[in-house]
């Protein structure tokens, strides 16, 4: 797996490593990202790279006001043929979804993806379909602009196992983007580097890496810090608790090791806990990266 990442952000995809790092992440343990940055910095050329670098289906949604669940699930259209509905399904059956701008979708229509991130599946009049595996949600959002934007209400926020950013490229390689121009048509012609075997196979070590008791308190110290710091409101959910540990296990596989360590643990925290967080109404300006940082100053950092 860390080949994949090797070679994406070497040849293609260069000042791109972590948002990389965080997507495979996301993948291996089942879980989904949200890339939260401003428009045109790359986010969708990478999912394109990522999916093809991996040999996996890709599907695109482009969030609009206007946009009905139906155009991310699927639609029954009648064949007169046959003399009956056949179902069409939608852009949700692909391993990796990019959902773009997911927050200028109207509230009904980000619900149409609760039910195929959390459970894998889509229930279509009264008909259940199962998706893919693996299967990825990959959503972008632009945090500047708010006009005409429906924000994620917390339940689909904490479908969301990572929240990240992409950020502005060093200096020398965009420079060479800018001299080389954009890269998305050579994107679309890479091989995969990697079977769906074998991605099945690092899914499965993932699961099985080993989580020991001091790393099960140190998770556990995090989440009642959260619960118990004044300016929170509600803290760290038990489904939090549980991408920390799956994110911490995805980060150890990366690193060869089969068992996960503090260090693990802390190197996710940033991606995987700031979105859960709501903070009491008259602290909502608060730096919530901030508060996270001041509560792992307070916890020691267990030994192995």
């Amino acid at each position: 797996m860390n080949a994949v990442l090797e070679e994406l952000s070497s040849q293609h995809l260069k000042g791109k490593v972590r948002a990389l790092r965080l997507s495979l992440m996301s993948l291996l343990t089942g879980g989904h990202i949200l890339l939260e940055d401003i428009p045109g910095l790359g986010k969708t050329t990478m999912a394109l790279a990522f999916a093809s670098a991996l040999g996996l289906s890709f599907g695109r949604v482009q969030c609009t006001s206007d946009l009905l669940p139906s155009d991310i699930t699927g639609l029954s259209v009648f064949d007169r043929t046959e003399g009956r509905f056949n179902f069409i399904k939608g852009p949700i059956f692909n391993n990796i979804v990019l959902i773009d701008e997911i927050n200028r979708a109207m509230p009904k229509t980000q619900s149409a993806l609760l039910e195929a991130m959390e459970e894998r599946r889509v229930t279509v009049e009264g008909v259940t379909y199962r998706l893919p595996e693996p299967f990825l949600v990959l959503a972008t959002q632009n945090p500047v602009e708010q006009v005409g934007t429906y924000p994620l209400p917390e339940s689909q926020m904490d479908r969301f196992l990572i929240r990240t950013g992409i950020g502005y490229p060093p200096e020398e390689i965009e420079k060479g983007i800018l001299r080389q121009g954009s890269i998305r048509d050579e994107i679309m012609h890479i091989p995969a580097l990697v079977r769906i075997d074998d991605l099945v196979t690092a899914i499965a070590s993932v699961k099985a890496v080993y989580v020991g008791e001091k790393v099960t308190d140190y998770v556990y110290a995090i989440i009642r810090a959260t619960r118990n710091h004044p300016l929170i409101q509600a803290g760290l959910s038990t489904r939090g608790g549980i991408g920390l540990v799956d994110a911490a296990k995805a980060a150890a596989f990366l690193h060869g090791r089969d068992f996960v360590a503090p260090e693990d643990v802390r190197d996710v925290v940033h991606a995987v806990c700031p979105h859960r967080l709501i903070f009491r109404p008259e602290h909502e300006g608060v730096d919530k990266e901030h508060v996270l940082n001041a509560i792992l100053k307070e916890i020691p950092l267990p030994l192995t």
